[in-house]
């Protein structure tokens, strides 16, 4: 009897940049995304060297005074840092938003867990935190000026509030979404309530929980401008207050590049924390 002929396996295909729900080699990723911000610093730079001629006059494709050039806000970056303090504004700043965090974890984990564990808290709670979701965070600036009067604990209250109420919600879904066959298994092994949510609804929430607090990360840098805007005496709002009275859109281009870099820098270091933290799941991906 002859042996059946075994069939050759055909060599994977690589994924092509157009591969529906695949991941790119890390190369190529890497090489896609410095490739899309050549392009916009490209561009950029065409916009505001490029002179043209308009009514006699040789100006900018785009004027300076609407677009900065990129030297032009290099120039005003170093000059921000070196004469009014602005790694000092970054640091109130970044002291703030931390603040603000360390209470939006202290109120929406505890509060988060409960009512992902326990449907008659959620429905005590989800009434009254739901709608707030959906409010502009911009309308409780003067509630907040009232109960909090127009210093630091007001600022740090408007950040707190906006990154509260989507962390909440966060840890809620992930102690929903623990799969039940864990929950059912530990009762099973003779385990009480408390001993449930402890041993096994957290430690396999903490994942998406951390997933939670990039989101809130981002939410934080995102406000700290509003939550400056109001009585600014430090602070990067303080820095972007002075680019507006003194006309300077320059200034402000270099106060929203600094935002936008400490927000990536910081969203690096929580996901590398995520990996470092949770290497397991990275494993199961």
């Amino acid at each position: 009897m002859n042996a059946p002929v075994a069939t050759p396996k055909r060599p994977a295909k690589k994924p092509s940049l157009w591969s529906l729900r695949t991941n790119l080699p890390q190369g190529t990723a890497r090489l896609v995304s410095l490739g899309a911000v050549a392009v916009l610093v490209a561009t950029w730079c065409v916009l505001s060297y490029v002179e043209v001629t308009r009514d006699g006059k040789v100006e900018a494709l785009v004027p300076h005074f609407f677009l900065p050039a990129p030297d032009q806000v290099l120039k005003s970056l170093l000059y921000l840092f070196f004469e009014k303090d602005l790694h000092l504004a970054i640091g109130v700043s970044a002291l703030r938003i931390a603040k603000a965090i360390g209470l939006s974890v202290l109120v929406a984990l505890p509060l988060g867990i409960a009512m992902g564990s326990f449907d008659v808290v959620n429905r005590v709670f989800e009434p009254v935190v739901a709608p707030m979701r959906y409010l502009p965070i911009t309308a409780f600036i003067p509630l907040l000026i009232l109960w909090f009067g127009i210093e630091e604990s007001q600022k740090v209250a408007f950040l707190f509030l906006g990154t509260v109420v989507y962390l909440l919600p966060a840890v809620v879904d992930a102690i929903r979404l623990v799969p039940e066959e864990l929950v059912q298994t530990a009762f099973t092994l003779g385990a009480t309530k408390a001993q449930v949510i402890r041993t096994v609804l957290i430690p396999a929430a903490l994942p998406a929980i951390f997933d939670g607090f990039r989101v809130m990360n981002a939410i934080a840098w995102t406000y700290i401008i509003l939550a400056e805007l109001v009585n600014p005496q430090n602070g990067i709002g303080y820095i972007l207050r002075l680019a507006e009275q003194h006309l300077k859109p320059e200034w402000s281009f270099a106060g929203i590049v600094v935002v936008g870099v400490i927000g990536i820098v910081t969203d690096v270091l929580i996901r590398s924390l995520n990996r470092l933290l949770f290497a397991w799941r990275e494993a199961d991906a």
